[in-house]
């Protein structure tokens, strides 16, 4: 099976708020990019900077285990998490929601097929540099463990 194959064929039992339980495996640059955190599957997860709390000595540390929730998931064959644990999620998350992902709470439970049927209400995509214009997940790559 084609990697390409094998991730599409992962991403059809995903779903928006899936919780995962996860090692964090690597903080490559602390406070700018984000964390890669294993959560059992053959594709990485990545936690972004603009969901961790802005003081990088807040984030979970290399070897932490703790919940991520499925934020996002594109063809980048790397699932984007969010903290489940609010001591490691920004501390104005709600705020953040409203304004960049309004549709969120919906989005919960929903299926993640492909770009085409996820939703994207906001217009607004997430980066290392922060919000973008795009969906969610679909700025630009990071390379680590499982990102492509």
């Amino acid at each position: 099976m084609t990697a390409d194959a094998r991730w599409e064929r992962i991403r059809e039992d995903l779903r928006f708020g899936q919780v995962f339980a996860g090692a964090v495996v690597k903080v490559p640059r602390p406070g700018a990019i984000g964390i890669f955190v294993d959560i059992g599957l053959s594709v990485g997860g990545f936690v972004d900077v603009v969901l961790l709390p802005e003081e990088a000595k807040d984030w979970p540390a290399e070897g932490t285990v703790t919940d991520f929730e499925l934020w996002w998931a594109d063809d980048r064959r790397q699932i984007r998490l969010k903290p489940s644990d609010a001591r490691y999620l920004r501390s104005d998350f709600a705020d953040f929601v409203q304004r960049f992902r309004p549709g969120w709470p919906s989005d919960i439970g929903r299926p993640v097929h492909g770009p085409e049927s996820a939703p994207c209400e906001s217009g607004v995509g997430f980066t290392s540099a922060g919000p973008t214009a795009g969906c969610p997940g679909t700025g630009e790559t990071t390379d680590g463990p499982g990102g492509s």
